[in-house]
């Protein structure tokens, strides 16, 4: 037993060195892409790094539920919106001193993870998510591509005079997809050896799910947030998280609940769901309060509300 912890220590530390550096790699080539080929900052934000960085998160609420294990799902997708937003953009905040937004990108991309946040509630209170509730899922996101796509062309004909497209560089290409390649692989390896090490402590499947899943499949939005701000790629590092939440309960639930439904645990529904669109709304009022920012004092504010949500949860509501 002493020996396959170690394995799955050093597996844990491995796996978080490759995903860190991985995570350098996507982002600086993605954005050097999207540059090339006119693409908003903001809008990688909320597709290609957003939609990446969430795989993790799809796949495991995908084989959680195909294996029957939907309570570890849900709990992953609602834990790691939390998370995302409280832990990840707090974290953030917290190293670069301050993270930047736009009053348009904000209004858009936060109405999308508030309003998905509260239609997720809406068929939580109305008992297990069905096939109806996922099909309305999957469609409000196809809507939400929709407006990204008008936005992105908005974006190219104010900027055609000012933006000079380059041909695409296969090279930056080749880095970014191995970039991503290594954030796929090692979070998996980190995902495994974490919820095998939970398993061995004994934790239970809803706070597997909560917690050790949540954190462990968002870390390539930690990592891939927490770069951008550092870069100073601001709209990035928000769109990435506010992107990614949004994907998260649309297409994260959405797609299990079309194979099967998803179960609705009570306090899930009293406590985290509500507590994930109160983390959502702090972030706006901290973001306006600070004139378009997020300064460190907010990212305070933010890891403290999620510090006091992690012990509710444990050792309060347990």
């Amino acid at each position: 037993m002493l020996e396959r912890v170690l394995i799955l220590i050093a597996a844990l530390v491995v796996s978080l060195i490759l995903v860190i550096k991985s995570a350098d790699i996507f982002v600086d080539n993605l954005v050097d892409l999207g540059s090339s080929l006119g693409i908003s900052e903001v809008i990688l934000g909320v597709t290609a790094s957003a939609i990446g960085t969430s795989l993790p998160e799809f796949g495991s609420a995908l084989i959680a539920s195909l294996s029957g294990s939907t309570d570890i799902g849900v709990g992953c997708v609602i834990g790691s919106n939390i998370w995302n937003i409280a832990g990840i953009l707090g974290i953030s905040a917290l190293v670069a001193g301050v993270i930047e937004t736009n009053a348009d990108g904000l209004k858009r991309d936060f109405s999308a993870t508030l309003i998905t946040g509260l239609i997720l509630l809406f068929f939580m209170f109305m008992g297990d998510i069905g096939r109806l509730a996922a099909v309305s899922m999957v469609l409000l996101y196809s809507v939400y591509l929709w407006r990204l796509i008008k936005a992105q062309k908005s974006y190219s004909d104010e900027n055609s005079d000012d933006t000079r497209r380059e041909p695409l560089d296969l090279k930056k290409l080749a880095l970014t997809v191995a970039g991503f390649t290594g954030l796929v692989i090692g979070c998996r390896i980190l995902v495994y050896s974490g919820v095998e090490l939970a398993d061995i402590a004994g934790i239970p499947a809803m706070i597997m799910g909560l917690f050790t899943l949540a954190i462990g499949t968002s870390i390539p939005e930690l990592v891939v947030t927490l770069s951008s701000a550092v870069k100073g790629l601001h709209e990035l590092s928000i769109g990435t998280v506010l992107g990614s939440n949004t994907f998260n309960i649309l297409i994260g639930i959405g797609v299990p609940a079309l194979i099967t439904p998803v179960p609705v645990e009570p306090l899930s529904l009293s406590f985290d769901a509500p507590v994930m669109i109160l983390v959502t709304v702090l972030l706006v009022l901290l973001i306006r309060q600070g004139n378009m920012k997020l300064k460190r004092s907010g990212g305070v504010i933010l890891l403290a509300v999620y510090i006091s949500y992690v012990v509710m949860r444990l050792f309060v509501l347990a």
